[in-house]
């Protein structure tokens, strides 16, 4: 049963006030309530690690997720401020949007921008949904997007540590978001790496993570790798084929014929398309994930190259649809040319008849 709470003060650690007034709006508990229904389970999208997530409606009519952290879990209160420390200094089209904050003494939540299409890893698994190739490279082009904006964007690099396709969130467009910031790290300038005892989620973390406690850009990098196998495959890094000494990637890497990995579900999607071109785009997909996940750091692409790379393989998958598009308006052009063609043909038979029976006459 919840307790009455004081009201909420609405700040953002270390965000300065004259700039909290401007941006945020002030939100209570009690409107949070209110706009949950009393956090009814029938508003309830998701639960993590340190809290749980639920739609509600503000005063306004607004739609949001209202993130209510876990207290009583080791890590609550440290995963607010990590949270809100990132999301004060960060503004980009693919990261998750945050509205305010409602915080007490025995109450934190984080009021969020409300993604209507939910996540990808619904996305990926529901037997309702099904992604085509352009869908999916576009998600990968969006991620790739938002992990640049957070290595480069700023004078300190943001690190997420914890990239999984149940944190990449999609709007009423589909264009994808990250979100989740619970176990963030921000990396000092001119330094490469810090040191944690937190870790992300098993299959996603980065090899250093677990033996060195290494937060990196790198380590996002792994992550994106991962997601970009496992979005050509439609295998979970966790799947229960990949127990004892073979990881998914490693199974990837060991498959000659790189279309032998890929979803039949995308297949059948993508099927009647140019076979030659389809395999070249999935190809350099799966070995773009693989370099990604590479098991050591060094080896693995910055995020720069990565976008670069991620682009080019979506500009050459819209090339060769305008290719079809334009093969397709041709045949259509020439079949009414030929239907034009034979009407005229069967009117000048039609007139030679006529005139063989005059001459008859």
């Amino acid at each position: 049963m919840l307790r009455r709470h004081p009201e909420c003060k609405v700040q953002i650690p270390g965000l300065p006030n004259t700039l909290s007034k401007v941006v945020h709006r002030m939100i209570s508990y009690q409107e949070l309530r209110r706009g949950t229904n009393n956090f009814c389970e029938s508003n309830l999208l998701g639960t993590g690690g340190f809290g749980s997530v639920y739609k509600g409606i503000l005063s306004d009519g607004t739609i949001v997720a209202v993130k209510v952290l876990n207290l009583q879990l080791e890590g609550g209160f440290k995963s607010f401020d990590a949270e809100c420390k990132v999301l004060r200094t960060i503004r980009h089209r693919n990261l998750v949007k945050i509205i305010s904050t409602c915080s007490n003494p025995e109450f934190r939540a984080l009021v969020l921008q409300y993604m209507s299409n939910g996540s990808l890893e619904k996305w990926l698994y529901s037997h309702n949904y099904c992604l085509n190739l352009v869908q999916r490279v576009s998600i990968m082009v969006d991620v790739a997007s938002a992990l640049e904006y957070l290595h480069n964007g700023q004078s300190e690099s943001v690190v997420h540590c914890d990239l999984k396709p149940s944190n990449i969130l999609f709007d009423e467009d589909m264009v994808a978001h990250v979100g989740d910031f619970g176990i963030a790290k921000i990396i000092a300038e001119n330094k490469d790496a810090t040191q944690t005892r937190t870790l992300g989620t098993l299959g996603y973390i980065a090899p250093e993570y677990g033996s060195e406690g290494q937060v990196s850009t790198k380590g996002d990098i792994y992550s994106y790798g991962i997601i970009l196998l496992e979005m050509i495959t439609r295998k979970k890094p966790t799947d229960e084929m990949f127990v004892g000494e073979v990881d998914m990637r490693q199974w990837i890497a060991s498959i000659p014929d790189r279309m032998d990995v890929v979803d039949d579900g995308l297949l059948r999607i993508e099927d009647g398309r140019d076979v030659t071109a389809m395999q070249t785009i999935l190809s350099s997909i799966i070995e773009l994930g693989l370099r990604c996940s590479a098991e050591l750091p060094y080896e693995r692409l910055n995020i720069k190259d990565v976008v670069a790379k991620v682009n080019k393989i979506k500009l050459a998958l819209l090339g060769n649809r305008n290719k079809e598009c334009l093969t397709l308006k041709s045949l259509l052009l020439l079949k009414d040319v030929v239907k034009a063609c034979f009407s005229r043909l069967s009117s000048l038979a039609l007139s030679l008849s006529y005139l063989f029976r005059q001459i008859r006459v």
